[in-house]
């Protein structure tokens, strides 16, 4: 019997919202552990071309000959693509399928960014070691130091929030990226000149980070259907803790190698390099990209409850307005609350290390990375559990409570534990569980701003950064402030730990996951 190519046609009339990608409900639902994006293609169930196979192989013909049979004409014209065969569209027409979505190199890239930032950020936590001892600092002007990244950051946020709604993050973010390696660059020699110097340079680091955070929210936003974002902010997140890992691990090794200038000198090639592959490869939004397939355009699209936020007609809200709703004060203390907990962690864990179990900068370093890395893997297994609850039905309000609640209450009472560690094993032990559960805010706060203004999230971003970024202030320059008088670092970790309780409470009465703007 002779084989006509119909059957390889999927008829129009039977698309769904995910455009016919039939699922196995089972497997969607026990997939947590590798619950990574794409799922939906990756479940699909071929019938026709499975029947069409089938019925072929009594006459000797193989599958592969009616693929051929039904390719050769031009692609992104059907709603219909069968992913797990590479073909499948209306009329015999064919659509490539890329060995990688390009969603998946957006997160990718956006991962890549993030380590650098926080790469950049932490090289300076170690390298300030050996800067204090040579220029003899005090406890309290070494956290002025530490604190000068923050003077230039908190300015940036806002406007860098309100550039990436208006003009997307694509240039915005190369620019930052851009410019704070050069900054990077320049610190060894800054600290070579003079401390004044030292101090500009590092705000003008912070300047150009405060970009940073609302390009990574607005892009993902738009490249990620609404129950894959929290998994792509997860991955980019778990980038930035894990330039915590390179920076605390690589820093100590090559101020002893080479001196102050190797660590600077090799993050900032690296982000020259990378702001090189950025501007080449990547859009603003996905209907803008050439390589995209049409069928991943309308996952994405299929995938949101509303439309992008455009680049020409967003206008941002008044402050007035956008400070009379009590979400967005439960987003802003939720921020100042992890700014805190999480600039002292960052800032001041190798000087912890060094001066209360006085072990030296290399262990230092081992002791404080420990906890980053464990952070980077948790941060995915948040973003992925987040998502797998709204899948299964749970409201985005219950999710975000959920994973905030945790985030904050969990670091609380290990900071409370951490005053009574002895060795600094147990004291890493502490930390690494204090940092690997506040990586759940991430799937709270931070996937919050778009949940309820996703037209404003960069400026929402900005504003609640901004304020946080005072917060991170206070605390690290507060930290050397209280080590210098009180002799330990014992009061300020119960204070830390006390301000996570408070904002655990203050969010689980007035957030929500409904749009408010």
């Amino acid at each position: 019997m002779g084989m006509a190519a119909t059957p390889l046609v999927i008829p129009l009339q039977h698309s769904s919202s995910l455009l016919s990608f039939r699922r196995n409900p089972l497997l969607t639902k026990i997939s947590l552990p590798r619950i990574g994006f794409g799922p939906r293609e990756s479940h699909i169930q071929c019938d026709n071309i499975r029947s069409a196979w089938n019925a072929s192989q009594s006459n000797g013909k193989r599958r592969s000959e009616l693929v051929v049979a039904a390719a050769g004409k031009k692609r992104n014209k059907s709603p219909e693509r069968c992913a797990a065969e590479g073909i499948l569209i209306e009329g015999g027409e064919t659509e490539a399928v890329p060995m990688m979505p390009e969603r998946i190199k957006v997160v990718i890239l956006m991962a890549c960014m993030m380590c650098l930032c926080n790469a950049d950020r932490v090289v300076m936590s170690v390298a300030v070691v050996p800067l204090a001892e040579k220029l003899a600092w005090s406890s309290y002007f070494l956290g002025v130091v530490q604190s000068s990244f923050l003077w230039g950051y908190i300015f940036s946020s806002v406007i860098g929030g309100a550039l990436v709604d208006r003009y997307g993050g694509k240039i915005v973010l190369a620019f930052g990226v851009a410019l704070w390696s050069l900054a990077t660059l320049l610190t060894p020699w800054a600290a070579a000149h003079s401390t004044l110097a030292l101090l500009c340079v590092r705000a003008f680091f912070g300047l150009a980070q405060g970009v940073a955070l609302p390009s990574m929210t607005t892009i993902l936003s738009r490249w990620f259907p609404t129950d894959e974002r929290a998994s792509a902010v997860g991955i980019s997140m778990a980038g930035f803790h894990m330039g915590n890992v390179a920076g605390l691990l690589l820093a100590p090794l090559l101020l002893s190698s080479i001196g102050i200038s190797g660590p600077f000198v090799l993050f900032a090639s690296l982000g020259l390099l990378w702001v090189s592959t950025w501007s080449t490869g990547i859009t603003n939004n996905p209907q803008d990209s050439p390589y995209i397939t049409g069928s991943e355009l309308r996952l994405i699209q299929a995938g949101k409850p509303v439309d992008p936020p455009t680049n020409s007609t967003n206008s941002n809200p008044p402050l007035r307005i956008l400070f009379s709703k009590m979400p967005t004060w439960a987003i802003i203390f939720a921020n100042v609350t992890n700014n805190w907990g999480y600039f002292v962690l960052l800032s001041w864990m190798p000087v912890y290390f060094q001066t209360v179990f006085n072990v030296n900068l290399k262990q230092a370093a081992w002791f404080s990375a420990v906890p980053w890395a464990t952070m980077a893997v948790t941060s995915y297994y948040a973003g992925a559990a987040s998502d797998f609850l709204i899948r299964t039905g749970y409201s985005v309000t219950f999710v975000r409570k959920v994973m905030q609640s945790i985030g904050f209450m969990g670091p609380g009472l290990s900071l409370l534990c951490l005053n009574y560690a002895k060795t600094p094993s147990c004291a890493a032990v502490f930390m690494t569980i204090a940092l690997s559960l506040s990586s759940f805010s991430q799937a709270g706060f931070l996937l919050n701003m778009q949940d309820i203004a996703p037209q404003y999230a960069g400026f929402l971003h900005g504003v609640s950064n901004c304020i946080g970024t005072l917060a991170a202030i206070v605390s690290t320059i507060g930290t050397g402030y209280f080590v210098q008088w009180l002799g330990s670092f014992q009061a300020f970790l119960t204070l830390t730990a006390c301000l996570y309780f408070v904002t655990t409470v203050f969010w689980l009465i007035f957030a929500t996951g409904e749009r408010i703007f």
